[in-house]
């Protein structure tokens, strides 16, 4: 290994009841990338914090050692001094300011005390060339610009605080397949400059293929890892899991029936912009079914689940049969009472209210279920609640614990126990394993195929083409809000060069 530039020596982190870590160490050499794996709960966020000072020293035990002395620091400006910066899943930018006052927030370059707006836009351009941001001027706001454009917005800041360790978690859960070749291009360049990188990310492939050696973290343990080239995912996911699993998808022993669900002519047109999102769709749904739903990016796909629904992002056109009847779905609350249910993408900001526990999550959706005279039954709204965190195998220390404090993959369970709290028929899932571990996607998976053997029938969005031919009985192609191509996968025998055929709007043969 080259030049060690960053060390952690035994650190062990408790939060009551539970060790987050314990006894870690890792090193990374000067102008490597190391990548970090491991589960939801596997103690990665817990280390980054402990590098990046926002839990300061003294509430863990251990040593961080840089460039050969130790640190001990007692804030995220003290990591920052240093040269460590995280840029986090969650971006961190404000969207009414430009992307130069972005960049330089915090940082303005300033003389006697007024900030020189030449310099900071000098500079925030030669930034923007470096980076490849060729279409994107410093005076630009933030909101227009595309979530990859974004996460090279935050790598900027990050730089020009002259960081020499960049911790990036989960860059490219938003990202496109175009914009994360960019993305590891960048880094590689970085890399090449002499400057460090921790990569964490939930995709195994990119980890490998960016990554100099990788580190695998389980229940709190550094439990493995090695140089990158010596290592395949299947051992990656090996020492994750601590098992092997031979087979991520479910054998699917549920033969769909009759149809519960068909749209006809559906179309959608933004209200604002006029623009069609969604140009003359038919979907057919039958029981017990899992129908797939792909597109690239911009292909209309959450936009056609999501007013299925009844999430207006237009208006509708169309008709849909509910087991052979025309019903009318003008929202979310029409959908739920004749047994539609949507798990959003977004989990954080849709699916989830964080400040509540695991219970109020569960039942929030249908209340009314719970209620007396003049108050909550919560007796019965905790048998209810109990009796999925059991069927739904979902892990959490207590039905009041924060849902916010679980892991990814138990969060989405959480989410899909409040949408079955009461009857549902038909589950709508977009982007189901979106932000979570290998582990919790094969979990997520198994309950999928148990719902189904229990009547639900599924529409499952995904972007993974892998998810998609894994899991779907039939694939509907979308591209430019027109279905492009329909799939019989029940055999499990289409071909992932059809499937981008259709995606990219040409024409199978």
């Amino acid at each position: 290994m080259d030049q060690i530039i960053l060390e952690t020596r035994s650190i062990t982190k408790d939060f009551p009841g539970v060790r987050a870590l314990d006894s870690v160490s890792i090193k990374v050499g000067r102008g490597q990338v190391l990548g970090l794996c491991g589960e939801n709960g596997a103690g990665k966020s817990t280390l980054i914090k402990i590098l990046s000072g926002v839990f300061p020293f003294g509430t863990y035990e251990g040593t961080i050692v840089l460039d050969g002395e130790e640190q001990r620091f007692h804030s995220v400006a003290d990591a920052e001094r240093k040269g460590i910066a995280v840029i986090h899943q969650e971006l961190s930018l404000f969207g009414e300011l430009s992307v130069a006052e972005n960049i330089f927030m915090g940082h303005e370059i300033a003389r006697r005390g007024v900030i020189d707006w030449n310099a900071v836009y000098a500079e925030s351009y030669k930034w923007l060339r470096k980076l490849k941001l060729d279409d994107v001027r410093p005076t630009d706001k933030i909101k227009d610009l595309g979530v990859g454009k974004q996460q090279l917005i935050e790598i900027a800041k990050a730089l020009i605080k002259r960081s020499r360790i960049l911790i990036l978690d989960e860059p490219t859960a938003s990202l496109t397949g175009t914009e994360v070749e960019l993305l590891l291009g960048i880094l590689r360049n970085l890399r090449d400059e002499g400057v460090t990188c921790i990569y964490i990310s939930h995709k195994l492939d990119e980890v490998l293929k960016i990554s100099d050696c990788v580190t695998v973290l389980r229940d709190g343990l550094a439990v493995g890892g090695g140089e990158a080239k010596t290592l395949t995912e299947r051992d990656l996911i090996r020492m994750m899991v601590g098992r092997e699993i031979s087979r991520m998808f479910p054998a699917r022993t549920v033969k769909p029936g009759e149809e519960v669900l068909a749209v006809e002519g559906f179309s959608v047109t933004d209200k604002l912009t006029g623009q069609q999102l969604i140009k003359d769709v038919d979907l057919r749904l039958r029981k017990g079914e899992i129908l797939g739903i792909f597109g690239l990016v911009g292909a209309g796909r959450t936009e056609l689940v999501s007013s299925i629904f009844g999430v207006p992002p237009g208006r509708k056109e169309g008709r849909l049969y509910l087991t052979g009847e025309p019903v009318t779905i003008d929202s979310p609350r029409d959908a739920l009472k004749i047994g539609i249910s949507l798990v959003s993408e977004d989990r954080k900001r849709y699916g989830l209210v964080p400040t509540m526990n695991v219970r109020e999550n569960i039942t929030l959706a249908f209340l009314q279920r719970f209620s007396g005279t003049l108050q909550l039954n919560v007796n019965e709204e905790i048998i209810a609640a109990r009796r999925l965190v059991k069927e739904l195998d979902i892990k959490t220390p207590s039905l009041e614990t924060k849902v916010v404090s679980l892991s990814g993959g138990n969060q989405q369970k959480v989410i899909v126990a409040k949408n079955l709290i009461a009857e549902t028929e038909i589950l709508i899932m977009d982007e189901p394993t979106r932000g979570i571990d290998v582990g919790a996607k094969h979990e997520i998976y198994n309950l999928m195929e148990r719902l189904t053997e229990n009547g639900v029938s599924i529409i499952m969005v995904s972007s993974e083409l892998m998810e998609i031919l894994g899991m779907s009985d039939r694939i509907l192609v979308l591209h430019a809000g027109r279905v492009t191509g329909e799939f019989d996968n029940t055999g499990r025998d289409v071909s992932q060069e059809d499937i981008m055929v259709a995606a990219t709007g040409g024409v199978v043969q």
